[in-house]
């Protein structure tokens, strides 16, 4: 198949279209484009691409985003008026998290561009797949949510500690 695609003469259309809902086959599904760049070692590459392609499915789902913008301007003259000394700043901070477990997520087709050396991973998770994890997951007693609940906050304690760091 990657030697088909390759043959078309160009990238195939999902590497176009990116991650999103849609119904092929009439097979509704949800499906995530992951890509790396510059990567020279090939197993590593497509590892990446494809770990990237599961966090953008997953971002379907549940994305928290933050966002912090500082501006600051200032004008300041003096004496006569006639002269100005103009400053500014504007700063953009932007974090988002996904945190969810997507059972039954597939990688089904890979592309390499070989002019960029860029790898791209398409996965796929179907509804039906999907409301066959959702029934086991409400099917967790209690305890088991309860433990899932509070590993999630620790990490995220984790990544916010990582994020402080830089």
């Amino acid at each position: 198949m990657f030697l088909a695609l390759t043959a078309c003469g160009g990238a195939p259309n999902w590497v176009k279209e990116g991650a999103g809902n849609f119904n092929q086959d009439d097979s509704k599904a949800i499906y995530g484009v992951g890509s790396i760049v510059g990567i020279h070692n090939e197993p590593l590459a497509w590892e990446a691409a494809e770990n990237r392609s599961r966090a953008q499915l997953a971002k379907s789902f549940e994305a928290y985003t933050g966002y912090l913008m500082e501006d600051y301007a200032a004008s300041t003259t003096a004496g006569d008026f006639s002269k100005a000394t103009e400053e500014q700043n504007v700063e953009r901070a932007i974090k988002t998290v996904t945190t969810v477990t997507l059972n039954g997520v597939r990688p089904i087709e890979r592309y390499k561009d070989e002019d960029v050396n860029s790898y791209y991973v398409l996965t796929k998770l179907s509804f039906k797949d999907m409301k066959e994890a959702l029934q086991e997951a409400k099917e967790l007693s209690q305890e088991a949510r309860t433990y899932v609940k509070e590993n999630a906050e620790r990490l995220f304690e984790e990544l916010e500690k990582e994020e402080a760091k830089r």
